[in-house]
């Protein structure tokens, strides 16, 4: 089964070292792992090339079943785990940076004191490459708006608003909330969330397109860049907690909200650790900013 994993991670990652360093093993023992498991089926499964590392085509005719392997293998040691009480266990969750940092301390936190040898690995990204890792099995669950994920099972966790972003003094900062049809032709800069975006959702329900000026995956930058006059945007309101940006934020009209629900691909083969996070999630969202 760990070369199955290895093979796996270096799908996932791109390469062997970078899957060595991933699983804790040296770059030979990779190799090996992956010759050895290609010498017992008798399959070539992985060739390079200037582009990097894929499947063969045989490979790729296999790969989907060695996933299930994984995940039959993961939900056994999981149900083990449930019969010794969930002494043990590993959670791998995709999530988003506003759910790293104002989120995930509380409910770790919480959920230790329940079950404290219970470890966490964390993949941050944006809705797209979340879906796609808990479509490969890379996180049990991620964190991600239902209307952004078809084929996934969701648990919504909470509603959150999103506030309009602007410099200090920009002509609205005194105003009481930013209309989107006034800030449509302003240089916008939008957070990289993959194939979908609250924001432009909000700007096209009101038959407009945004000014789309910069495309930025951090949050934090994106502040950086709003505090420096380089234009406005829309963040969640969860982020722009305990921040020390020089920038006003208010909320739109019409109001933007975004839902952040917990996605996974089947209930039966999630293992115990994450059904059990994600129902400690569900029961605790009241204390969630």
């Amino acid at each position: 089964m760990n070369r199955y994993i290895a093979l796996q991670k270096i799908i996932e990652l791109g390469g062997f070292t970078k899957a060595a360093n991933s699983l804790g093993y040296t770059q030979s023992s990779v190799s090996q792992m992956i010759s050895s498991l290609e010498n017992e089926l008798g399959i070539k499964l992985l060739t390079r090339s200037r582009t990097g590392i894929k499947l063969t085509i045989e490979g790729a005719e296999l790969y989907p079943l060695i996933e299930r392997s994984i995940l039959s293998y993961r939900s056994i040691q999981e149900k083990a785990n449930e019969i010794r009480g969930l002494k043990t266990g590993i959670i791998r969750v995709g999530t988003i940076s506003s759910v790293t940092c104002h989120w995930m301390p509380k409910l770790i936190k919480g959920f230790q004191k329940l079950y404290p040898q219970v470890q966490f690995i964390f993949h941050q990204g944006d809705y797209t490459s979340i879906y796609e890792w808990i479509k490969t099995g890379a996180v049990d669950f991620g964190f991600v708006s239902p209307d952004a994920v078809n084929g996934l099972k969701t648990v919504k966790i909470k509603d959150g608003e999103m506030l309009a972003v602007l410099p200090k003094n920009h002509p609205l900062a005194q105003n009481t909330d930013i209309k989107l049809s006034d800030i449509a032709a302003e240089p916008f800069i939008l957070l990289e969330e993959g194939h979908y975006s609250e924001p432009i959702n909000a700007f096209r329900s009101i038959g407009l397109e945004p000014n789309i000026k910069y495309t930025i995956h951090d949050d934090y930058a994106i502040m950086t860049m709003v505090e420096a006059g380089l234009g406005v945007s829309i963040l969640a309101e969860l982020v722009l907690q305990r921040t020390n940006y020089d920038i006003i934020c208010l909320p739109t009209n019409p109001p933007v909200y975004r839902t952040l629900a917990a996605a996974y691909k089947d209930k039966n083969s999630l293992p115990i650790a994450s059904k059990y996070f994600i129902e400690y999630m569900r029961e605790n969202a009241d204390m969630l900013p």
